[in-house]
């Protein structure tokens, strides 16, 4: 069962969305009920994904949040309550041409990736069936050495250097005056780690990779979806 520490005062909290809130089955019955409870309440809830922008923006939109998003890993954010424009803080066209290189390298490597990629500003992300390591081990030696190869669990991101989720979600919270000290975040995958640093309360739902775990302040006793569930009971009980 989610513990949160006694006697603290939180401004947001910031979900991923693959995973966590949402699975292949989409919603939990329970979640959309949970968050509006929330929201009702006074405390604001944020989205940080893997995603593209256009995918994020309807899920915010159907959850009725009030927050932020942070999508492409930290590449796009956009505060669209606060009326600030659409940041994008990379250019995804030399991760595109290291997808695209990889392909003359690897037997049966799929250079155009997941579908979203049309939509996809400031990263490249293809599908988890690709070898992660063997990509790292091969760009390298490159020109594209310094791009940085992520799993999240649903695919693999070849994103810019310095950019990751904490660095999109710390540009956001300053938009919004809000202090990390004062967020919770959850999330299930090694994308979302960084967060976990920034943030002062995380929370894992998968316990599927040791670097989640361990990066995080707790571990939901429930798995997915359901442990966000269990986290939003959590933030009610004491709001």
């Amino acid at each position: 069962m989610v513990e949160l520490p006694e006697g603290r005062t939180w401004d947001m909290i910031v979900f991923d969305v693959d995973g966590t809130l949402m699975d292949a089955e989409g919603y939990h019955p329970d979640l959309i009920p949970l968050i509006r409870e929330v929201e009702a309440r006074g405390l604001p809830i944020s989205l940080a994904s893997g995603r593209t922008l256009p995918n994020v923006t309807p899920i915010k939109q159907s959850l009725g949040v009030t927050g932020f998003i942070v999508a492409e890993n930290g590449g796009m954010v956009w505060d669209s309550n606060e009326g600030h424009e659409i940041m994008a803080l990379a250019d995804g066209s030399r991760a595109k041409a290291a997808a695209q290189w990889l392909a003359t390298q690897i037997d049966g490597f799929d250079p155009a990736g997941i579908e979203s990629n049309r939509w996809r500003e400031t990263e490249w992300c293809l599908f988890e069936k690709e070898d992660e390591d063997l990509m790292r081990e091969l760009l390298a030696d490159t020109e594209w050495s310094d791009l940085i190869v992520v799993p999240t669990g649903f695919a693999i991101h070849i994103c810019a250097p310095g950019i990751d989720k904490a660095g999109g979600l710390r540009l956001a919270l300053e938009q919004r005056g809000v202090e990390p000290e004062r967020v919770i975040v959850c999330g299930d995958a090694p994308n979302d780690v960084s967060m976990f640093d920034l943030c002062d309360f995380s929370v894992a739902v998968n316990d599927a990779r040791s670097s989640v775990v361990e990066g995080a302040d707790c571990l939901t006793e429930a798995r997915g979806t359901e442990g966000s569930l269990e986290l939003l009971r959590a933030v009610i009980a004491i709001l």
